[in-house]
């Protein structure tokens, strides 16, 4: 995509400390976005803002837990006082939590849907309600994952919150559309990123089991998120695009 495609425009990336979100943010930056980052440990959330403004981005850094209210009012207040609108939305916070369906504890579950539902639905609700009011439509990109899409061991709880951001941004069309907004899901499958790369094997594995012949990158991610919050996308809505080297096609368990 050409430099500047988001010019003048102004995004939020929440869980963006590092990772994919991270990538997503600094891209955003580079392609002439003001970017508001997001992540529930606010030194990170600085740290991370201070890299993208050293290569010549305008990043400023918000910390807090996104799955909660006053915090999701907070962030898009924020926003607006500081750049003055807001135009995107990528809503990338999400935790895992892996564990054996009988004996998967509730308090797991609690907190899970509390993040990745919870706190996705009514971030959603609340920048496009600012972008109602702003009346010049917008993009928003839910962060999805393959485990909402194909079973996955241990994985059964994470799975069903993914596959109901899907259903959200699908949802979500009959609101949004009117309004000049389209909302989409990205939907990561095996990716190379601070966590997996802690398992010495995980290259290993999904190499030989993913058709392109590699784990996804944080770039292969970014840039396809960029495209679904661009002016090139626009009459893309209510869609779940899957960037894993074709996995999900042939479903091999990595157990």
């Amino acid at each position: 995509m050409q430099n500047n495609l988001f010019h003048n425009q102004v995004a939020i990336v929440t869980g963006a400390g590092i990772g994919i979100g991270f990538e997503v943010a600094k891209q955003l930056a580079s392609q002439g976005a003001k970017v508001i980052l997001n992540d529930v440990d606010i030194n990170l959330a600085h740290a991370s803002a201070l890299q993208i403004r050293k290569v010549g981005g305008i990043c400023e850094a918000f910390g807090g837990d996104i799955s909660e209210i006053s915090i999701i009012e907070e962030i898009v207040k924020f926003t607006v006082s500081t750049f003055g609108k807001l135009d995107i939305l990528i809503a990338n916070t999400g935790i895992t939590t892996f564990g054996d369906f009988f004996d998967y504890q509730p308090e797991s579950m609690q907190k899970l849907l509390q993040v990745n539902l919870f706190g996705t639905f009514f971030l959603t609700q609340a920048a496009a309600k600012q972008m109602v009011l702003q009346a010049h439509g917008g993009s928003i990109l839910l962060t999805s994952s393959v485990t909402g899409k194909i079973a996955h061991k241990y994985l059964a709880a994470y799975g069903m919150t993914k596959a109901g951001i899907d259903q959200l941004a699908k949802n979500l069309i009959i609101d949004l559309a009117p309004h000049q907004i389209n909302i989409n899901t990205i939907v990561p499958g095996a990716t190379l990123t601070e966590r997996t790369l802690e398992d010495d094997e995980y290259i290993k594995t999904w190499s030989k089991i993913t058709p392109s012949g590699r784990p996804s990158t944080i770039q292969d991610i970014a840039q396809a998120s960029l495209f679904l919050v661009s002016p090139l996308s626009r009459q893309i809505t209510g869609q779940n695009l899957v960037v894993d080297g074709g996995w999900t096609s042939v479903g091999v368990s990595p157990y």
